[in-house]
């Protein structure tokens, strides 16, 4: 079979399983209402941020240029370290290009032949990745499985386990998919016990619950819990960061992969996470505004309420899914469409962002629709 016909033929499973994506370019003056993005507080608008990053534009110009261990480390960058830092309760923070990219880091960074990577089955793609690159042992237990994670520690740690081998969980704040919220304490706990390490992704997190649920569970600065977030979902820019102690950074600048190679965090991207930071400081109100539309929206639809920003709306199949989110759009709705394999339990989903940055009278035609929709659809 040559190259053009196996693409072929995968692209026909493919539209045959209604699993086809395509790229929807929009213009920026787009008038849909926008819910399946994950601009949580609504600040890639807001004209401080914008503001930021054409400043910076101008000051440094379109890249940073170079790699960080070149020239390509700015004092924006530096900025933006520490006011993460301060913000999340961590004593410090390292900035790399995304989320993806921070979690290819510390993980890779961190794991290899020797060490037991104990994976929740609900982890993101990047830290999916970033252990089947580790190259370390894995085990994918379920979904907030605390005694599964217990279980899979104990193989480490007793006299089964290869010698010197360490132990690194993986779990989210909050899952990006169902919404839920991972049990960090106990998580935490266990790491303790166990000296592993707890690798805690604040995608979802971050903002939606001001400085995240690790520090809001009191596991700031706990020496067995890490932090990657995004820069890309309530702080409206673009970038990612792992948090930790001084030594895990300068280990990341030393070793991963991901970092030493790749061009800085540009200088627009920069300042506009440091001055969405600023915001969210001065207005922790729409942090609260968000959970409050998320709650909103859920009652509407009478589904349980996530801990996150994102509503996940079960449909009956991919097909169901695609013609449901096409009719939200052509009422002036734009939702996520969730389809295997990109949903860990296989149900198609409307995925739905609450978002404090729409205006009120859009909000509540929004909600309007998605209740006609999944009234129709479901």
């Amino acid at each position: 079979m040559t190259w053009e016909q196996w693409l072929d033929e995968q692209a026909t499973a493919r539209e045959a399983a209604g699993l086809t994506r395509r790229l929807q370019p929009r213009s920026a003056d787009d008038p849909t209402i926008d819910l399946a993005g994950n601009d949580y507080l609504g600040l890639a608008g807001d004209p401080a941020v914008r503001q930021a990053a054409a400043d910076a534009a101008l000051t440094w110009g379109g890249g940073a240029g170079a790699s960080r261990l070149v020239t390509g480390t700015l004092d924006l960058h530096d900025q933006l370290e520490h006011e993460l830092a301060d913000y999340l309760g961590q004593p410090s923070a390292l900035v790399l290009s995304s989320g993806y990219a921070a979690n290819l880091a510390v993980v890779t960074a961190l794991a290899d032949r020797s060490t037991h990577v104990i994976s929740d089955a609900h982890i993101h793609a990047s830290l999916v990745d970033a252990a089947r690159l580790s190259r370390a042992r894995l085990t994918v237990v379920p979904h907030s499985d605390v005694a599964a994670v217990r279980a899979a520690l104990e193989v480490s740690t007793g006299s089964t386990a290869s010698a010197g081998e360490r132990a690194l969980v993986l779990a989210e704040s909050v899952y990006s998919v169902l919404g839920d919220a991972a049990p960090l304490a106990d998580l935490a706990d266990l790491c303790a016990s166990y000296d592993a390490l707890l690798v805690v992704d604040e995608a979802h997190g971050l903002g939606v619950h001001g400085p995240g649920l690790v520090a809001r569970s009191g596991l700031a600065g706990h020496p067995h819990v890490v932090v990657t977030a995004t820069l890309s979902k309530s702080l409206g820019s673009q970038g990612g960061a792992v948090l930790g102690p001084p030594a895990l950074r300068e280990h990341l600048v030393n070793r991963a992969r991901p970092f030493i190679f790749d061009t800085a965090l540009a200088p627009a991207s920069t300042a506009a996470a440091l001055a969405a930071l600023g915001v969210l400081r001065a207005r922790p109100e729409l942090s609260d505004l968000v959970r409050e539309r998320v709650r909103t929206l859920a009652d509407a639809l009478g589904v349980v309420t996530p801990d996150g920003a994102v509503l996940s709306i079960p449909m009956p199949s991919p097909q169901a899914a695609v013609t449901a989110q096409a009719a939200a759009l052509a009422d002036g709705v734009r939702v996520g469409c969730f389809r295997p394999p990109s949903v860990p339990d296989g149900i198609s989903r409307l995925r739905a962002t609450a978002s404090a940055g729409i205006a009120s009278a859009d909000w509540d035609h929004a909600v309007a629709v998605l209740v006609t929709v999944a009234k129709e659809h479901q």
